[in-house]
């Protein structure tokens, strides 16, 4: 197994590796538009970054209070986000110490539940970690989705 560690990102150049991170998995990898990928949410998120040995393998960024209240109804509920893992990284548990890092920066921040819109290819990964579907199946950037939910002990 790759070594690996997972941090909140702490400045300009570890948000530039999230943001690389996000291109190769969804620009270029899904052909998610680049317009549609990055976002206002981008400037006031909390993000994670997962970096190993030879760089950066994975992402995901948290919107909570006010900036999450219209994606998740509740302002005690956090948003995960843009998850996104390498190719190279897929595999090694990568994506599990995102989320987890996620919903720790969520619990210090006093949010009882986070939310989450998943591709419907993802909804075992987030089940697995906990997660549970509702409501309908729905389009986001021409891929199917779930939402998904939390609570956090």
């Amino acid at each position: 197994m790759t070594a690996f560690e997972v941090r909140v990102a702490e400045d300009a150049a570890d948000r530039e590796a999230c943001f690389a991170v996000r291109r190769q998995v969804f620009v270029v990898e899904q052909e998610v538009p680049e317009e549609l990928e990055y976002d206002a949410y981008d400037a006031v998120a909390l993000h994670v970054l997962a970096l190993g040995p030879q760089g950066p393998l994975g992402t995901g960024r948290l919107l909570y209070g006010p900036r999450a209240l219209a994606r998740t109804g509740g302002a005690d509920i956090g948003s995960l986000g843009r998850l996104a893992v390498t190719s190279a990284a897929r595999g090694l548990g990568v994506g599990a110490a995102l989320v987890r890092a996620i919903e720790d920066a969520a619990r210090e921040r006093g949010l009882t539940a986070v939310d989450l819109h998943a591709q419907t290819h993802a909804l075992g990964f987030y089940e697995r970690l906990g997660y549970e579907a509702y409501g309908p199946e729905f389009p986001d950037a021409g891929i199917a989705h779930r939402a998904m939910r939390r609570v956090l002990a």
